[in-house]
């Protein structure tokens, strides 16, 4: 679990295991992000109807953590008997807890919206957190805007607009106009909130970063655990004061597809939701934080499709349009960061070269 970026690590060894960790968190990432908003919608759809209770089982499952975080302080105590219990720095610690009460803020307000929406909308809507990702970045990281960046957010935008000159054609069952315009609005909310999150998160490393420390994918994982439980708290504030935890059980009861099958949905939803989470600090930590937004942006078909299928839902020519112009922002925005990557790359190729050639030949 302690794998970080040592400088006396083979370079073979040390990029075998940088593409494990990017593969790995992709797919944790590919499964929340296609599985956690499912899920959630299907809460909704058979009869739940408790915001809080789906935002607390967003940051739920943090506990899953609790096993990797202990092992890798084994580890480290068996190799040191003073090692700290935490290798995250306090005032990264500080900064974490502040991260997972705004990630908790954006649960709750995801899954209020997500209680009006169909899954397909909501989709499509939270596309546009890679537009809110990129502007976020440049102000928090001073990530570098560029044609193809600018282009995305502009395709993204008109997407939304798009969604939103079609409320009446949209809207599922017993959603009136007006909660169908709360929705749509909250989860642009959601969008813009955690495309603040994600450049914070990519700060908070760099700050861990500082005094020449490692970053190590252990502190990657602590950070979450952190973050989630922070999360969890807040969620669970609004849980008591709603009294939804008393509710649970006659919820349970009343659930269209069974009182088993209700926990059933509850469990696997604070399971893929981690999932989503612990992915996308991890692609952070392995690659950037844009990268993170694209690929949220890339599930979007996948998550479309899977809410056509299994959830039954309608998929207008308004949705088509929008989706065209969300997947059309993100070719966009892919081939300007690759093709921006090449040059990069060949610049760092001939400035080698000229140094190589620069230097005087031995005698």
């Amino acid at each position: 679990m302690d794998v970080e970026a040592r400088k006396d690590a083979p370079p073979a060894r040390g990029k075998a295991m940088h593409r494990f960790l990017v593969a790995l968190n992709c797919g944790m990432l590919a499964l929340g992000a296609i599985g956690g908003p499912l899920l959630s919608r299907l809460y909704f759809s058979k009869g739940g109807h408790r915001q809080w209770l789906s935002a607390w089982l967003e940051t739920g499952g943090w506990p899953l953590l609790v096993v990797p975080v202990a092992a890798s302080f084994l580890a480290r105590r068996a190799r040191d008997r003073g090692a700290p219990v935490l290798l995250t720095p306090p005032r990264i610690l500080l900064a974490a807890m502040a991260l997972g009460v705004a990630t908790g803020v954006d649960d709750f307000i995801y899954a209020y919206g997500l209680a009006y929406l169909p899954v397909s909308t909501s989709a499509i809507l939270i596309s546009t957190q890679l537009a809110f990702t990129v502007f976020f970045a440049f102000l928090v990281v001073r990530q570098r805007l560029t044609a193809a960046s600018v282009n995305a957010v502009a395709l993204l935008t008109v997407g939304a607009v798009v969604l939103a000159l079609h409320v009446s054609s949209d809207r599922p069952p017993g959603v009136t106009r007006g909660q169908y315009w709360l929705g749509f609005t909250l989860t642009l909310g959601a969008a813009a909130l955690y495309g603040l999150v994600l450049p914070l998160v990519e700060l908070a490393y760099k700050r861990a970063a500082g005094g020449g420390r490692a970053v190590s994918y252990a502190l990657v994982v602590e950070m979450q655990l952190v973050m989630g439980f922070f999360a969890t708290a807040f969620c669970t504030v609004g849980m008591i004061v709603n009294k939804d935890f008393q509710a649970i059980p006659r919820e349970a009861r009343q659930y269209e597809l069974g009182e088993s099958r209700y926990y059933t949905v509850l469990v696997w939803s604070a399971v893929l939701w981690q999932c989503f989470f612990l992915g996308a600090v991890g692609v952070i930590f392995c690659v950037h934080t844009l990268l993170a937004g694209i690929l949220i942006a890339v599930f979007i078909p996948v998550t479309e499709v899977a809410a056509v299928i299994f959830l039954h839902e309608k998929f207008s020519s308004e949705k088509g349009v929008a989706l065209v112009l969300s997947l059309w922002g993100l070719a966009s925005y892919s081939y300007g960061e690759w093709s921006e990557a090449k040059k990069q790359a060949k610049k760092k190729r001939e400035g080698a070269a000229a140094a190589a050639e620069a230097q005087p030949a031995a005698p």
